[in-house]
């Protein structure tokens, strides 16, 4: 991940709070995460290579029962960590976009209750800790980093408007600005919190619906692609000899034609099932 420079005064103190995740790796002391990319730790980047390249190369030998041909294919292997890891980012930005709207009811009733601006977040990390399994995640600890800089004298404001840029998300966009805003103007914080929550919450909820069922809709093209390579695999175990003429001279040449053929109807369908929510 790209990493921004911490100011020196709170270098110590929000050490503690900033994200070991393996993809971090490369990162330096004093920075946070950016979560507009992810970079793949190396443990990563050679578990991909490794399994994406003996399922090319089973699918090559599975076409073309020639070791040869099946090794150059494994070689289009290379290609696999880039798109894995887009799909990592995408899955830890819906899990942080989740978690925010979490935090943002637990917030509201902190400072319904008359808890401060500093004790709200305090408590959001703690209900945040309740509902994660692991005890430990992005929000919690950027929660923890807003702490920190608020100890040292830092604005707030200043806090969660660098969260949000390093975030780049709408919803946490909006709340830094909306936030900032009425602490500037002296506005009704709580009233504001409360409406604020609840519409970010809706929206949320509704996206979350969208992603369900566009999960339904992938998984249908997944299994639609996975059905060739299945009946092709099936046959050669029950009928290797019926097989034999489709690994031989024209054979060959038709089994490149439906590779390829497979290789477009895996972009078609990516593309069909890729719905920005």
């Amino acid at each position: 991940m790209r990493l921004y420079p911490l100011p020196k005064s709170r270098e110590q103190n929000v050490r503690g709070h900033r994200n070991e995740d393996s993809s971090t790796d490369n990162s330096s002391e004093n920075a946070l995460p950016n979560y507009m990319i992810y970079v793949l730790s190396k443990r990563q980047r050679w578990a991909i290579l490794m399994l994406s390249g003996g399922l090319f190369y089973g699918i090559g030998y599975l076409f073309y029962h020639h070791a040869l041909v099946a090794l150059i294919i494994a070689a289009g292997a290379i290609a696999c960590p880039g798109p894995y890891s887009r799909f990592l980012l995408a899955r830890r930005r819906a899990t942080l976009s989740i978690q925010f709207k979490q935090a943002l009811y637990s917030l509201s009733s902190s400072l319904a209750a008359g808890r401060s601006v500093e004790n709200s977040f305090r408590e959001a990390i703690q209900d945040l800790k309740l509902l994660s399994p692991e005890g430990e995640n992005d929000l919690i600890r950027e929660f923890g980093i807003i702490i920190a800089r608020m100890e040292y004298g830092e604005p707030v404001e200043a806090a969660l408007l660098d969260f949000a840029r390093r975030a780049a998300m709408e919803d946490i966009t909006n709340f830094a600005d909306v936030f900032v805003t009425c602490k500037r103007t002296g506005g009704d914080l709580i009233e504001v919190m409360r409406r604020t929550s609840s519409v970010i919450g809706e929206k949320l909820e509704i996206q979350q619906d969208i992603r369900i069922m566009i999960a339904q809709k992938k998984f249908e093209a997944k299994a639609m692609f996975a059905a060739p390579f299945l009946f092709v695999l099936f046959m050669n175990l029950s009928a290797a000899d019926y097989m034999e003429p489709l690994y031989g001279g024209t054979g060959r040449i038709i089994s490149t034609l439906c590779l390829l053929v497979l290789g477009l109807c895996l972009i078609w369908m990516s593309r069909i099932v890729r719905i920005e929510v």
